[in-house]
């Protein structure tokens, strides 16, 4: 199995090119989000998908507020401390919905360790709000890990979305390193709590962190072991020099190749190649 090329380039290899969106469409989306103050994972998180998604017609809510209670080192999101929390965004988000005609959505938020019920409740109201008011729209809701309370992680289930994901975003060696109180453990139990429930559970890893191949696989049987049914897996991008430091890129052949030995090892659904992140193709993981 290849797992190449070195640190130390300089630039992005050719295949982390990203392709110009329609220019047009991704105008017509960012201006409704700009219009509306609504928050996405597109632009906080510098998703590399982000031209391809607004293009498409596409975009990734995020609730909660933008400042995250948490430093994980790999994210570029604002973390420090966050603002109360409001109503008007699920508002926003459900006539954003409306407007752009969205068939499947996708909603994440930040950490919201400062919260008794660390943003639970608000998860809950956005998610039945959205199946009330936009009747036939499909849900992936990328949730944080609730510190491990899975009376929580309830809660958001009973609420009714589709797909529940939940990123395990690296190996067990390099948790520690590369998030902030988030544990492979509990990350496992939450993933495996969703899947118990009958729920379509999701997870994620970044590869170009230093971690191996073996162990690459050895998370694959982690997830199919707590019947995770969908993966993804991509690139991880450095955003700034004061993040994690990018230890390799991964060629597409080896993407490609963890592809298909995921699905061997019965994943029903693996998003695999250097560009891919948590929501791409969603639509997709919805189907049984």
């Amino acid at each position: 199995m290849i797992h190449s090329s070195p640190s130390g380039y300089k630039r992005k290899p050719q295949w982390l090119r990203i392709k110009l969106p329609n220019a047009l469409d991704a105008a017509r989306v960012v201006k409704l989000l700009n219009q509306k103050n609504i928050h996405t994972i597109c632009t906080s998180g510098m998703c590399p998908n982000r031209g391809e998604c607004w293009g498409a017609g596409t975009a990734t809510f995020m609730i909660g507020g933008n400042i995250c209670t948490r430093r994980c080192r790999f994210c570029n999101v604002t973390h420090g401390r966050p603002l109360p929390l409001e109503e008007s965004e699920i508002d926003n988000i459900v006539q954003a919905i409306r407007e752009l005609g969205l068939r499947h959505v996708v909603i994440t938020s930040v950490d919201r360790d400062d919260l008794p019920d660390l943003g639970a409740g608000h998860w809950v109201k956005t998610i039945r709000r959205v199946k009330e008011e936009c009747p036939g729209v499909t849900m992936e809701v990328l949730i944080p890990d609730f510190q491990g309370r899975l009376d929580l992680v309830d809660a958001v289930i009973d609420a009714g979305p589709e797909v529940i994901s939940h990123n395990l975003e690296t190996v067990r060696r390099l948790t520690p390193e590369v998030r902030t109180h988030a544990t492979y453990d509990t990350s496992l139990r939450v993933l495996e709590h969703i899947a118990r429930r009958g729920v379509r559970a999701k997870s994620g890893i970044m590869l170009g962190l230093g971690e191996t191949s073996e162990e690459i696989l050895q998370t694959m049987d982690d997830l199919r072991a707590v019947g995770c049914e969908v993966m993804t897996i991509g690139q991880y991008l450095q955003p700034t020099p004061e993040n994690y430091p990018l230890q390799e890129y991964i060629t597409p052949e080896a993407f490609e190749e963890y592809g298909r030995i995921g699905l061997d090892k019965g994943f029903a659904f693996v998003e695999s190649s250097p560009l891919v992140r948590s929501s791409y193709h969603a639509d997709r993981h919805v189907r049984r």
